[in-house]
């Protein structure tokens, strides 16, 4: 693809998720003070002009690493077909938040916590927008079928998400023993989403 001055685009999508990707990783290994955008660079085997050239600085690097878990959230539900049982369908969305969250504990802490966010937060609030309304199809599947009791689908999804966020966390701090995790998870989602049309 040509850029406006006819130049190929220097760096391309490819780039910005290996980038990402190593990012990512830094975190894991190191807490966020490892994070540096020549480390970076110098891992995916690129200049530190990239990462300014993509993300526009550290920070908006860090925001992009927060606004990727709502990208796999979104991934996620877009990829779970609806069945004929919408409670069922609900839970397993939950699962699957708990299946990013444990995979990604680095960008949930800074996506979903909001752990070292910086000021970029619009980048990261546009992700969890978009995400949360593809949620909030799934909780409406169960207002038409009668199944949300007084609940408005804000408080609904709401309420799911402080479930999954509050599990995560617990989760990932060693909290919920890993033998018994997913069963107190679906226990939880079970709950909560059949308790609303109560």
């Amino acid at each position: 693809m040509l850029s406006a001055v006819g130049r190929p685009r220097e760096h391309t999508e490819e780039t910005a998720a290996a980038l990402l990707a190593a990012a990512e990783r830094t975190v894991e290994a190191g807490g966020i003070d490892a994070l540096s955008v020549r480390g970076v660079a110098s891992d995916v085997g690129t200049t530190t002009r990239a990462v300014y050239s993509l993300f526009g600085s550290k920070d908006g690097l860090i925001a992009a690493l927060g606004a990727r878990v709502f990208d796999l959230l979104l991934a996620g539900l877009q990829a779970q077909p609806p069945t004929d049982d919408p409670v069922a369908d609900l839970i397993a969305a939950g699962l699957m938040f708990r299946r990013v969250a444990t995979d990604h504990p680095s960008l949930f802490a800074i996506g979903v916590q909001g752990d070292h966010l910086p000021n970029s937060r619009p980048t990261v609030v546009a992700a969890a927008t978009t995400a949360l309304d593809e949620l909030k199809r799934g909780v409406a599947r169960l207002a038409d079928a009668g199944l949300l009791g007084r609940r408005s689908i804000d408080e609904a999804a709401l309420e799911f998400h402080a479930l999954c966020e509050g599990l995560a966390a617990l989760e990932l701090r060693g909290v919920l023993a890993s033998r018994d995790a997913e069963r107190i998870w679906r226990g939880g989602l079970t709950a909560l989403v059949r308790g609303f049309a109560a």
